[in-house]
């Protein structure tokens, strides 16, 4: 593993930084204040070929596993609401990357995406109303219709980005439910078919520009096919679990241990963006007839700042490394940088609107909005105290609750 960037990957930073500065940091108070899904934002993605199979096809080409995180931390720099909707899809894309099938993947990977002037949308749906980080307890049901070759899903998610707004929704469901999450699968749900619908939209705290609501699912039929992995797959998978032996990776499990690196890496750019507004301001903002920044309290309060920003990206960088190369994680470093990351965010951003003082309390300066934004980081894809759940069972081995 190598801590500076290749020439291709310094490309593609500044390719998506500009984009991130061009395009998005100008309309990103407009669509935190509208709280609308930002297709004009996402088509000018598309355009430019950020928001396309062709992009993440090239980013997980990567050996080196760093272009995912770089790519993510400059669209979060540019506003974590934007960076969101032009990356929810993607969430769906890892579960079918980590269920599916050769032709599976081919097949439903670019339907997540679309083209510019005709985008389609990606979701991921795990999270149910009595089932957040418990995910072994999930009760949308999948049944097998044996006459008809189809599955029979019914249940109720929530808090799904592009949840009800996607073209294809990845759904995780109980198959056995007595054998918690080793009973559980992923099936694609298409495009128009009946029975799948949304429910509440939910307005929220930060992450505004990203659409969250709930997916509901009644006596939705979707063809044998459209289970990721297929049915023999999943036949030997369960026989395995009922005889107590060991089994392949949990269905939704296979797609945050891919994920929670990529999460670390948007947290980690709300943080850097709220560092370097509040380091110019520090500059700048004359009391007592000298920048506030020639105080200790404020130099000592960046310095830590960049100190935990800069350990946060290594976190970040060798979870992804190593993810991309194979290497198990066996101290929990993908939920390190997770974790790590995420209190970063939180701890960066509200310490920019104490330097800022009265003015980051105030919409004229974006550091309120980011402190918003900073704080799902420490829920969503698994809460901080989840993330520390698997490090202890890691380190311990032992199967703590």
């Amino acid at each position: 593993m190598v801590f500076e960037l290749n020439e291709d990957q310094q490309q593609i930073q500044k390719w998506v930084h500009d984009f991130a500065e061009e395009v998005m940091r100008p309309a990103a108070a407009e669509w935190d204040e509208r709280e609308e899904f930002p297709w004009p934002i996402v088509e000018e993605a598309a355009k430019v070929g950020l928001y396309s199979f062709d992009f993440m096809a090239n980013c997980w080409a990567d050996e080196t596993g760093l272009t995912i995180p770089v790519a993510n931390e400059e669209l979060t720099w540019g506003d974590a609401g934007l960076a969101l909707a032009i990356q929810g899809s993607t969430l769906a894309v890892a579960g079918i990357v980590a269920n599916g099938t050769k032709e599976q993947i081919g097949e439903w990977i670019p339907q997540c995406y679309g083209e510019p002037g005709a985008l389609k949308l990606g979701a991921f749906c795990v999270s149910e109303p009595d089932a957040g980080s418990d995910v072994s307890s999930l009760r949308t049901k999948a049944v097998y219709d044996e006459a008809k070759d189809e599955w029979v899903l019914n249940g109720t998610k929530t808090w799904i980005t592009n949840g009800g707004i996607a073209n294809t929704h990845v759904v995780v469901a109980s198959v056995d439910p007595s054998l918690k999450a080793r009973g559980q699968a992923s099936f694609v749900v298409p495009e128009g078919t009946p029975g799948i619908s949304m429910g509440q939209k939910f307005k929220k705290l930060g992450i505004r520009a990203s659409h969250t609501a709930e997916v509901v699912l009644e006596d939705c039929r979707v063809p044998g096919r459209c289970l990721l992995g297929g049915k023999d797959k999943l036949d030997e998978r369960l026989a395995r679990a009922r005889e107590g032996k060991s089994s392949s990776s949990q269905a939704a499990m296979a797609t945050f241990e891919s994920t929670r690196p990529i999460v670390g890496a948007q947290a980690l750019g709300i943080a850097r963006a709220a560092y370097e507004y509040s380091l110019n301001y520090a500059k700048e903002r004359v009391q007592f007839g000298r920048p506030i920044i020639e105080n200790q309290a404020i130099s000592f309060m960046l310095a830590n700042m960049k100190t935990q920003i800069d350990a946060a990206r290594l976190l970040v960088w060798r979870a992804s490394w190593m993810g991309r190369n194979s290497i198990p994680f066996k101290a929990g470093e993908g939920s390190m940088s997770k974790l790590f990351a995420g209190q970063t965010a939180v701890h960066v951003t509200e310490q920019a609107i104490q330097i800022l003082g009265g003015a980051g309390y105030v919409k004229e300066h974006p550091v309120e909005r980011w402190y918003r934004d900073s704080k799902i980081y420490t829920i969503f894809e698994g809460t901080s105290e989840i993330q520390q759940l698997v490090i202890a069972r890691a380190i311990s081995g032992m199967r703590l609750n």
